[in-house]
């Protein structure tokens, strides 16, 4: 099939490269110029496993091509994905400036029909608004489909191509089996394609990113009671957790979500019912317990300093807003640092993939940047650890001794065992569990 996807951030880009991965045809388009020049001499903007590979084997196929010729991708495709940004407003809503400025565009160009599917995440009644842009600007026939996106960073391609379920919304059944047929390649094993109408697909795409952070949320208040009865959260987790209803996953207790998804779906969610008279308290709490918990965790890393903090430096692993992404959006990682900045501490960081962009938000002041993690502890007074990257799991903590002033570790991501870190002689303090001295 013929495809385009308007758009080629990390969705977009994502989307695209699968596409062309089974055998379509894809036309990338955004209005970049300096990205779309980046992405044909095959580098590419995030950092994703495995994306760079389809990537280049498919455009050097001649599957996957980059534009900012938006009438060249109408012209040459039946269905056309808008993955533009839709950043969280001022006010907590999602701007669809970008995203309604596109339909309209495309309507402009249309030269008959075509599909027009929403992949960005966006409020629900946006196909209404999309297909008003689109309906104002040409007399050819078109359909509007959501088709929210349901990928994790850092797991993105397999869970476009292997995914739980494919959100399809449209009330038109032949535009269903276009889209059935455009999913086919992902779905040899078993269809796990659902559909239903356009406002029940958006809406799917805030419930679940809701629910999911919730279970974060709560989570991180379990813990935070832990610590208070000296109960373990990790034991607690686990009794839970086996609860067939609830499951492991989004149990981990640590510093808070983040990143482009959960923190902007749920505040979006937060104004849609401010729109319609409606307070929505589940997700306020959720998103209040979030901007506490990393500020508790950052708030007991001062408390142990609280003597002589202009005088301490500490030693930060993770910048991203979790491992296998260099994203850095609503990292509490980031949060913590200017909290620890505030107080005149300074701040020795690394991160396997992040750090260009940490840079790029932090800057340079109190705050220097190393490749070697190790040796961004020599002289630290303390490590705080913000990411769960693979290789933090396992480090050579005789090393870490070494380089470290006093061997004290704040963990807010609970990778070590507590008696394992007392017989290594740390004192180590994590989430929800006892402080090991």
């Amino acid at each position: 099939m013929r495809v385009s996807v308007v758009g080629t951030g990390y969705v977009g880009l994502v989307a695209g490269a699968c596409f062309s991965d089974v055998g379509n045809h894809v036309i990338c388009v955004d209005v970049d110029q300096r990205k779309i020049d980046a992405l044909r001499r095959g580098e590419i903007p995030i950092y994703e496993p495995g994306l760079a590979e389809i990537v280049q084997r498919n455009a050097k196929a001649g599957r996957l091509e980059f534009t900012t010729d938006l009438s060249h991708a109408v012209a040459n495709s039946l269905i056309l994905f808008l993955a533009v940004g839709t950043p969280q407003a001022d006010d907590g809503s999602a701007d669809l400036t970008a995203l309604i400025a596109a339909a309209g565009q495309i309507g402009k160009l249309m030269d008959g029909y075509r599909i027009v599917v929403t992949k960005s995440t966006v409020p629900v009644g946006t196909h209404k608004r999309v297909a008003s842009a689109i309906q104002a600007s040409t007399q050819h026939p078109f359909d509007v489909v959501s088709n929210p996106e349901f990928m994790k960073e850092g797991a993105a391609v397999d869970d476009f191509t292997k995914p739980d379920r494919v959100v399809i919304g449209t009330t038109n059944p032949a535009v269903v089996e276009i889209m059935k047929q455009l999913y086919g390649a992902f779905m040899r094993k078993r269809e796990r394609i659902l559909v239903m109408d356009p406002a029940s697909a958006e809406m799917t795409k805030y419930a679940a990113n809701a629910l999911l952070a919730t279970k974060v949320s709560f989570m991180n208040e379990i813990a935070n009671l832990c610590e208070r009865y000296g109960a373990d959260v990790e034991l607690v987790r686990a009794g839970v957790g086996s609860d067939s209803r609830i499951g492991h996953p989004f149990l981990f207790p640590g510093v808070g979500y983040g990143g482009s998804c959960f923190p902007k779906d749920v505040s979006a969610l937060i104004c849609m019912g401010r729109e319609v008279d409606y307070s929505p308290l589940i997700s306020v709490a959720a998103q209040e317990t979030n901007q506490k918990q990393r500020r508790l965790f950052a708030q007991r890393v001062l408390d142990a300093f609280a003597q002589d903090r202009k005088g301490v430096t500490l030693g930060v692993w993770g910048l991203s807003f979790k491992s296998r992404t260099d994203d850095v959006r609503e990292a509490p990682a980031l949060t913590a640092i200017q909290m620890f900045r505030e107080q005149g501490m300074t701040i020795r960081a690394h991160d396997p993939e992040a750090m260009v962009n940490a840079r790029r938000e932090l800057g340079d002041d109190g705050i220097s940047y190393f490749e070697d993690g190790y040796e961004a502890l020599k002289g630290c007074d303390a490590l705080v650890i913000f990411t769960d990257w693979q290789e933090f799991r396992v480090p050579d903590f005789e090393l870490m001794k070494k380089h470290l002033k006093r061997p004290v570790i704040f963990d807010g991501r609970n990778l070590y065992d507590p008696s394992f870190m007392r017989s290594q002689g740390f004192e180590y303090h994590s989430v929800g569990r006892p402080t090991v001295k």
